[in-house]
């Protein structure tokens, strides 16, 4: 059986297996043992071990944990209200202002938790409900909401950058400078948008006779601030040299964790465990995804697999940007079924090849990746 053969049939099996519902790690790991063993018989199947541990003892993986309590910690706390309520009065006067006041608190809060489910329920729970309340379409109001959520992945920190940075070996602080301008263009892309049907539904300043004082304007402000001069620390960090992916991730972790404490009062034992012990859940989860992942990897290499895939790619010899509008249209349908972190982590090894060898830069790919997914 050839390597492209036995691509097509774990490809196969993998998306039906995952289909069922079962946990993207055991799908993941259970395919990989099933192949090695069926291809390369028993001996493999002692490489298991091996393969795991030593693809979670990358330094660099501590970051991850790190950047998920910081999300943890603020996503606990009431910073979300804050920051949709500050900009909710500072936009107050722009046409369509409470839809633009919610894609621009998405854009922020994403940026302080880098996930997009925080962000969908931390501003939806009270911009949704506002929005419909003032006249906003329903589809409008959860449609900003949605959109704005998805930039959770994009602006950095982001969780999702630093999972293909690990997959693809290239730098996770070039990433997240990468993630930078193309995040706050969708923003303002999002938000041109959003004013443009609020025009053209009517929906425009519903409530004109309210009038926020300065004071009201500023109030809000010093809470934020701190949270924000975080994330600015962070990458200035990152991008100055000054401290690698983890530390930086563990000073942010520790500051949010302080602010949180200070700022919201979020002290009690209980309220502090909970931030703990979700940051430990998603952690122990995607660092299962990773291990099995890598090992999923090592089974395609080990098959000849990856290898083939981008010989064959190769010997088309098409135009470059077909191959990568077919990458992209892939990494669509894959993203209607799976996760992004499944996908992230399957694909990369097969793709690094080939969009090298198309002459693209993988951080470049890996910001067009981000927002595919």
């Amino acid at each position: 059986m050839s390597p492209l053969v036995i691509g097509l049939l774990i490809f196969a099996v993998t998306t039906a297996l995952l289909a069922t519902g079962m946990p993207i790690a055991f799908g993941l790991g259970a395919v990989a043992l099933a192949f090695m063993f069926i291809f390369d018989g028993w001996n493999s199947v002692h490489f298991v071990p091996e393969t795991v541990f030593a693809g979670l003892s990358d330094f660099t993986l501590v970051s991850l944990p790190m950047f998920i309590i910081m999300g943890a910690a603020v996503a606990s706390s009431r910073a979300g209200s804050d920051l949709y309520e500050a900009l909710a009065r500072w936009l107050h006067r722009v046409p369509g202002s409470l839809v633009i006041s919610n894609i621009g608190a998405c854009a922020l809060f994403s940026a302080l938790t880098g996930s997009s489910p925080a962000t969908c329920a931390a501003i939806g729970k009270m911009g949704i409900p506002e929005m419909r309340k003032r006249g906003y379409d329903a589809d409008l109001a959860t449609g900003a909401i949605a959109a704005g959520g998805t930039l959770g992945i994009l602006i950095p920190p982001s969780i999702t950058m630093i999972l293909y940075g690990i997959a693809s070996e290239t730098s996770i602080g070039r990433l997240f400078l990468a993630g930078i301008i193309p995040g706050l263009l969708l923003t303002v892309l999002f938000m041109a948008w959003a004013l443009f049907l609020s025009w053209k539904r009517g929906t425009v300043l519903v409530d004109k006779d309210r009038i926020y004082s300065m004071k009201e304007k500023l109030e809000l402000l010093p809470r934020l601030l701190p949270f924000i001069a975080v994330i600015v620390g962070v990458i200035y960090a990152l991008y100055g040299g000054i401290a690698t992916p983890s530390e930086a991730a563990g000073v942010g972790a520790a500051l949010c964790l302080v602010m949180v404490v200070v700022i919201y009062r979020v002290w009690r034992p209980a309220d502090l465990w909970a931030i703990l012990r979700d940051g430990l859940r998603e952690s122990g989860m995607l660092l299962m995804i990773i291990g099995t992942s890598i090992l999923f990897g090592y089974m395609m290499s080990s098959l000849q697999v990856t290898q083939s895939v981008a010989t064959a790619i190769a010997e088309w010899q098409v135009n470059k940007w077909l191959v990568l509008a077919a990458i992209n249209l892939m990494l669509l349908v894959a993203g209607c079924f799976l996760p992004p972190a499944a996908i992230i982590l399957m694909t990369t090894p097969i793709l690094m090849p080939v969009i090298i060898g198309a002459g693209f830069d993988p951080i470049w790919f890996g910001v067009v990746l981000t927002i595919n997914m």
